[in-house]
């Protein structure tokens, strides 16, 4: 059982955690070059549903980590704890930060609001701090302090 819930997490991760990382990485150049006229809006729109819909299906990823830990027996090991805080704080960043002012983003784009120029500059960071907290939680998973895999 415990094989079936590292497979299914680890697709999670990969099917839902990256698109989404991957989306938001790609909005700030986008809405900078669709606000500035120079790219096409309807691309940040498609970038923005993207980084909200993936964010969604991505609560799959820690969910059936938790169940894997929990097969495990690793619950309790600072490996896992340290991960899931880096997973709370990434659900924050995304959630908090980088979904409101991509909305920000489109509505400026359709006319319905003003966006300052230092809100996409914020957007970049909290996209690259969001893809570092996924990048930590994927090396401590992979190489797990204190395991006797020998890694």
């Amino acid at each position: 059982m415990t094989a079936v819930l590292l497979s299914i997490h680890v697709l999670a991760a990969i099917v839902f955690i990256g698109p989404v990382t991957v989306a938001t990485s790609m909005f700030p150049r986008s809405a900078r070059a669709a606000l500035a006229g120079d790219g096409p809006p309807g691309a940040v729109e498609v970038l923005h549903r993207i980084s909200r819909v993936y964010a969604v299906l991505g609560v799959a990823v820690p969910v059936f980590g938790l169940a894997t830990g929990a097969a495990m027996g690793v619950l309790g090991d600072a490996w896992l704890i340290a991960s899931l805080v880096l997973t709370l704080l990434a659900a924050g960043i995304l959630g908090l930060r980088v979904l409101p002012e991509q909305a920000v983003v489109i509505r400026a784009l359709r006319g319905e609001a003003e966006v300052a120029p230092r809100t996409v500059r914020g957007l970049s960071m909290s996209s690259g701090l969001f893809a570092l907290a996924w990048a930590v939680v994927v090396v401590l998973m992979i190489v797990r302090p204190g395991s006797t895999t020998g890694v």
